[in-house]
């Protein structure tokens, strides 16, 4: 389109700027400065100043009717072994908190019933302002001075979980869920990946978060396949994955990246093991999930019913547990339960999320009757 213009932003834009010239990029645009890409745009004069509208404010995700992202900071001041985000990102930087919360209440007034807030890492909010308790004071404030329904927290690293952030999952608004990234169950991994925990003191963190946070699903992500990982560190690693318990994994296969301490580590693992490492950990993870939705069967939660989909001429709504849970459940096409948060009991575990049953369906039919008329649908 003769009127059209590129740009590129993100991490390709600060790793390999010449690529994207090369592409034919009008203007490359750093993580820093890319909520202002309109306005390098008319300094550059790609286009007229005059083009410039409110509206074209870069945002970084747009809304579901149901929920939303809400990012709360950028960059990261560690230096994981694997990891390239401290080159692309830069260090960490806090938005306002006053932003967030102006945001958040924005969101509200279309409609949105939940936001989860996120960032490049997390529990370094406000660690850029010598806060040490930057994001337990955030989420405190967001509960207080937000009346947003339900408040989900994205990735947090272990070692950010405090106890002033503990403490906040009193409050029902709160969602309980923590995805705690572990990387590696073995010690000896984590130690070559630059991390900041050992498995102890992982484990002794989910037992308190258990003890204090009812129900919680604690998820993660888990490595494979690192420079180095010899089959007994592997062996470790999933023993521990599977002592943890998580509802979810991760599983990723390592991936080199230039730049990074691991590009130049010895004893790379060749891709035919990774994957067979990768194909082992994955079945594990599908295995604890399903033993932590068996556990949730017989409960009674409020689902936040997000969208619907037509299966042969049924309509499939689908929502979402406080703890990130998939429920599902098949209603007459002409019941609207979208953007809705209703008690809902959790009935069967299905291979694609939870049989949910309305509990106001209940006091009107049967419950064994309105069981029966939805298995048949699943199948």
């Amino acid at each position: 389109m003769p009127a059209s213009f590129f740009v590129v932003t993100g991490c390709d834009s600060e790793l390999d700027p010449e690529s994207a010239v090369r592409a034919g990029a009008d203007l490359t645009v750093s993580n820093e400065d890319k909520d202002k890409v309109m306005e390098l745009l008319a300094t550059a004069e790609v286009i007229p100043s005059s083009a410039l509208q409110p509206q074209d404010v870069f945002k970084e995700t747009a809304p579901t009717r149901t929920r939303a992202f809400v990012k709360v900071q950028d960059g990261c001041n560690y230096s994981c072994a694997y990891c390239i985000v401290t080159v692309a990102r830069g260090e960490c930087r806090s938005r306002p908190a006053t932003d967030v919360f102006s945001e958040i209440s924005t969101l509200e007034r279309t409609g949105i019933q939940e936001i989860v807030l996120t960032g490049v890492h997390l529990g370094s909010y406000d660690h850029d302002h010598g806060n040490s308790q930057g994001l337990a004071q955030l989420v405190q404030a967001v509960l207080d001075q937000t009346s947003i329904e339900r408040v989900r927290l994205s990735s947090v690293e272990p070692w950010d979980v405090t106890d002033d952030l503990l403490r906040e999952f009193s409050n029902p608004r709160l969602l309980p869920h923590l995805h705690l990234p572990l990387q590696s169950g073995c010690d000896a991994t984590l130690r070559r990946m630059a991390r900041r925990t050992t498995c102890d003191e992982f484990r002794i963190l989910v037992d308190k978060i258990r003890s204090i946070i009812p129900n919680v699903a604690i998820s993660t992500d888990v490595m494979v396949g690192f420079p180095g990982e010899t089959d007994a560190d592997f062996d470790q690693s999933l023993s521990f994955v599977k002592e943890i318990g998580f509802s979810r994994l991760h599983v990723f296969r390592y991936s080199r990246r230039e730049g990074t301490a691991a590009s130049t580590m010895p004893n790379p693992i060749s891709k035919a093991v990774s994957q067979q490492r990768s194909a082992a950990m994955l079945a594990t993870g599908e295995h604890l999930s399903d033993i932590f939705a068996h556990s949730q069967v017989g409960r009674i939660v409020p689902v936040l019913w997000e969208d619907n989909v037509v299966i042969s001429g049924q309509t499939q709504w689908r929502g979402l547990t406080p703890n990130y849970l998939r429920v599902l459940t098949f209603l007459p096409p002409s019941t609207d339960l979208s953007n809705q948060i209703v008690d809902t009991r959790l009935e069967r575990v299905l291979p694609n999320g939870l049989l949910g049953v309305l509990v106001e369906q209940l006091p009107q039919e049967s419950f064994q009757t309105v069981i029966a008329q939805q298995l048949p649908l699943f199948e």
